[in-house]
């Protein structure tokens, strides 16, 4: 796709700034900055866009969010406000078709990653229940509403995704007992959920259960508490909205009540003391006295917490403390680059997506110009993010065309821009 006049503009005016100080992060920045437009947006007959993740031929609720979120400040220009609404319609139109599906196809053609139970939908690519997946597009939608006061996607489309959600999510605080999902792979091909589909069981917490980590990789406790935090502060978005447009506060109240037990559900079953850290968050729980301490590379992750927009209090820095050392078992260290990595790709592999988040989230300039030096020597001489790569020797790396990791690191650029550390 054309990349618009305005996007041009805007990567020339902060190329030429960055290139002054770090020529090689201004080329990494000129090549990653708009890398969606020219390799991962398809147009529609309806106006809408289908955004690839990269190197696999579907469109993911999360990753298409991500991916062009770095585009909101440009909305003034008709053309790029065009491409954010696009990519919403996009979004509701699949959660319509299937909201406890993660990934679709460009059209109805049945094609998908596994033979699952229960079969898919011909749109579906693959119906692994993430609580983030529907978190993301509201996300969107809010950034691009504060961005330019433009209600128009405030309109009937959006209620029913919103009552859709909500009842959703509901259902899902009472898994066990009400929830229609299950998921099975029979091939060996993991993951497939254990307790015939349905998941490890949990108790009522008040938050909402997931049936998969914005990794794609199953939940060994359901509560997965960073997408409970997203949903959180989604649930503040969707309402603000709703009384933006003077909708019936019946819905209004409903969506608060939801975001006020799924907020006590984390306070009282997601933190925990930590002998060496005190209070943190848990990454997963089930309500049951159980817990994982980890910390994983996607988003929302632990590390994320204040740039999805909730509180950045001492739980969060100690929890930050606690990932971001050898008490993570996903944190490692190599000759490269030290960082958070995944259960998700293969042992000492740190995720570029990961560094960005760090960087996105860090407050002192020493470690933003750290992680911007590690982003700079671990690109493989590609000019582009990837997934996962060696800590020892990032010539070893996953995934070369991941346009959401491009966006990100985009992101945290122009974040260092901002704050004068470029």
């Amino acid at each position: 796709m054309e990349i618009p006049k305005i996007v041009k503009e805007h990567i020339e005016k902060n190329y030429e700034i960055i290139k002054k100080s770090r020529p090689k992060l201004a080329e990494l920045y000129k090549n990653c900055y708009p890398n969606t437009i020219e390799t991962a947006l398809v147009p529609q007959e309806d106006g809408s866009y289908f955004v690839l993740t990269g190197d696999i031929p579907a469109m993911w609720l999360r990753d298409s969010t991500a991916e062009v979120s770095h585009y909101i400040p440009l909305c003034h220009d008709e053309e790029v406000k065009n491409i954010i609404k696009g990519v919403i319609k996009r979004q509701f139109m699949y959660i319509a078709i299937e909201p406890y599906s993660n990934s679709f196809n460009e059209e109805a053609n049945n094609n998908h990653y596994e033979e699952d139970i229960p079969a898919n939908d011909p749109w579906v690519w693959e119906r692994k229940y993430e609580v983030d997946s529907l978190c993301y597009p509201f996300r969107l939608l809010y950034l691009y509403w504060k961005e330019t006061g433009d209600n128009s996607l405030l309109d009937e489309e959006f209620i029913k995704t919103v009552k859709t959600v909500i009842s959703l999510w509901k259902t899902e605080q009472e898994h066990m007992e009400k929830s229609p999902y299950i998921f099975i792979r029979p091939t060996d091909n993991p993951p497939c959920l254990h307790n015939n589909g349905k998941g490890n069981p949990v108790s009522y917490t008040g938050m909402t259960w997931s049936g998969f980590r914005p990794s794609d990789d199953q939940c060994t406790y359901g509560y997965l508490i960073p997408s409970n935090i997203f949903a959180v502060v989604v649930l503040g978005y969707i309402a603000e909205m709703l009384e933006a447009i003077g909708y019936d506060k019946t819905l209004i109240e409903e969506v608060n009540l939801l975001k006020e037990q799924i907020e006590e559900g984390i306070n009282k079953f997601g933190i925990i003391d930590h002998e060496k850290y005190g209070k943190v968050y848990a990454c997963e729980t089930d309500g049951m006295g159980n817990h994982l301490l980890f910390d994983d590379a996607n988003v929302p992750s632990l590390l994320s917490i204040p740039y999805l927009g909730y509180k950045n209090d001492e739980v969060y820095k100690n929890t930050r403390k606690l990932i971001l050392s050898p008490e993570n078992p996903y944190y490692y260290e190599g000759k490269f680059a030290k960082g958070i990595g995944s259960p998700h790709t293969p042992e000492n592999y740190i995720w570029h997506i990961a560094l960005s988040m760090q960087g996105l989230t860090a407050e002192s300039k020493e470690e933003i110009l750290e992680i911007l030096d590690m982003l700079e020597n671990t690109d493989a001489g590609t000019g582009f993010m990837h997934e996962g790569f060696l800590a020892d020797d990032p010539n070893v790396f996953t995934r070369p065309w991941f346009s959401w990791s491009n966006s990100l690191f985009a992101e945290f650029v122009e974040s260092a821009l901002e704050k004068g550390i470029l």
